[in-house]
């Protein structure tokens, strides 16, 4: 297929990621509203984002049985047909939320985010690894960088405009409203890719049933990897809205919902850079020039973005602290030499400086920092999931889904977290439980390094 065709149906893949990318930060939202809707306690709030990345690990290990017995669904079937599966999917959790809604059951909710999530993990199978093979192999982590750089735009973008019609509904009787608009959105989605032409991919490797490739050890280790930084990204994200509102007490919630955005607007700047870094260039210090003007350029686009939804509120100079840390990224983009493991072992060390700072640093400072881990989360998960499958052939959707299984550590750890902020007093002191999961990643990027050498 030509070039262009793979341009356009790389268009149209980048639209998922911003929708599952909106949907699943729109939880970090959700969790304070239902946790004042049914005086839910920290733990009992997280049980959002359980029930949500919990799909994920339900879902894949379904996913994986299958392959194992059967063959590659995905193989088999195309990875259009799983696409638009997921999406309809997707499309009918978000529907029930009317239900859960009107009735005010909170379990009824829960369902809806598992079965959400259980359509965002067709998406996640089915996508990722489209995106490594739509094109050169020496660019799948560029191209999922890009890819995954417009699934933080959904993420950035969710705070900002979920909070703010979450604040105009007024009510928590019309929570279900965001939702059903999603619905929509989904199924729009869908039809569209109906009906753009999507390239299918033929190998001349037999594909094979079974567990082969759980001896491949960038795999396995890769799985783990994956499970922690998932782990760690929703640890921060979705306690981050409570925590601002304990470590600042006049601080609304609207105003912590705006400095979400940065969180995860940090993820797209990351991101947009990670695709730059393995660019090739004949002088580093235009590429290392033309990263700091790109990411600044982006940071300029949130701060616009934030300013006109919320001119009264919102001052742009509060923020300028914020380029210190794009400056460090770009040194550690640097220091891991466009080595996708090395890389992740870097930005890992990174984050535990920051968290620990956190900890042990009030107030605005704290949140700063808090903030900061985003940048550094960015390249994590398509460096991580490149390496894994790099060399699985006709399995790689099979890999793929024990790669999303992984993403159990987002149902798993944020729950964990608000167990530990229960017993301390606040979330403030618990972020050693993503701390621990960050140790693992400067472990696999060395690790992996070293498997890839040899």
């Amino acid at each position: 297929m030509k070039k262009s065709s793979y341009a356009i149906s790389f268009a149209a893949i980048i639209c998922l990621f911003f929708m599952w990318g909106f949907i699943t930060c729109m939880n970090d939202i959700l969790i304070p509203e239902l946790k004042e809707m049914f005086h839910l306690s920290r733990a009992a709030s997280m049980f959002v984002q359980f029930c949500f990345f919990g799909a994920y690990f339900v879902g894949s290990l379904i996913y994986f049985l299958i392959s194992v017995t059967v063959g590659d669904p995905i193989s088999k079937i195309g990875y259009k047909k799983g696409i638009l599966a997921g999406l309809l999917l997707s499309a009918a959790g978000c529907l029930l939320f009317y239900p859960a809604s009107t009735l005010n059951i909170y379990g009824l909710f829960l369902t809806g985010l598992f079965v959400i999530g259980l359509g965002v993990t067709i998406l996640q199978i089915a996508a990722n690894p489209y995106v490594t093979i739509l094109g050169t192999p020496e660019g799948a982590s560029g191209r999922l960088n890009l890819s995954q750089a417009f699934n933080s735009l959904g993420t950035t973008l969710a705070p900002m405009l979920g909070g703010i019609l979450l604040a105009k509904l007024g009510d928590s009787a019309h929570i279900h409203i965001p939702y059903l608009i999603f619905c929509g959105l989904f199924l729009l989605v869908a039809l569209v890719i109906a009906i753009v032409p999507l390239p299918s991919f033929q190998n001349e490797e037999k594909m094979t049933s079974g567990t082969n490739i759980l001896k491949d050890k960038m795999l396995l280790f890769g799985i783990l990897a994956i499970f922690c930084y998932v782990g760690a990204e929703v640890c921060v994200g979705s306690s981050f809205i409570n925590c601002a509102m304990e470590l600042i007490p006049d601080i609304s919630k609207q105003s912590a919902a705006n400095y979400l955005a940065f969180y995860w607007g940090g993820l797209m700047i990351g991101r947009f850079l990670g695709a730059l870094s393995l660019i090739e260039f004949k002088n580093s210090a235009r590429k290392y020039g033309l990263m700091f003007i790109v990411a600044v350029c982006t940071f300029g686009l949130l701060i616009g973005i934030n300013y006109l939804l919320h001119p009264d509120t919102f001052r742009p100079v509060a923020m300028l602290p914020y380029l210190a840390f794009i400056v460090i990224n770009i040194f550690a983009f640097m220091v891991g030499r466009t080595q996708p493991t090395r890389v992740v072992a870097v930005f890992a060390g990174v984050n535990i400086i920051f968290l620990a700072a956190a900890m042990y640093i009030g107030g605005y400072s704290a949140i700063w920092f808090l903030l900061a881990t985003g940048l550094f989360n960015s390249v994590m998960w398509s460096n991580i999931f490149a390496t894994a499958i790099a060399h699985l052939g006709t399995n790689k959707a099979q890999g793929s889904s024990l790669l999303v299984m992984a993403i159990l550590g987002g149902a798993l750890l944020p729950p964990l977290q608000g167990l530990v902020a229960d017993a301390l007093g606040g979330y403030h002191h618990s972020f050693f439980i993503p701390i621990i999961a960050f140790s693992y990643l400067i472990f696999y990027g060395i690790k992996a390094g070293k498997l890839n050498a040899e």
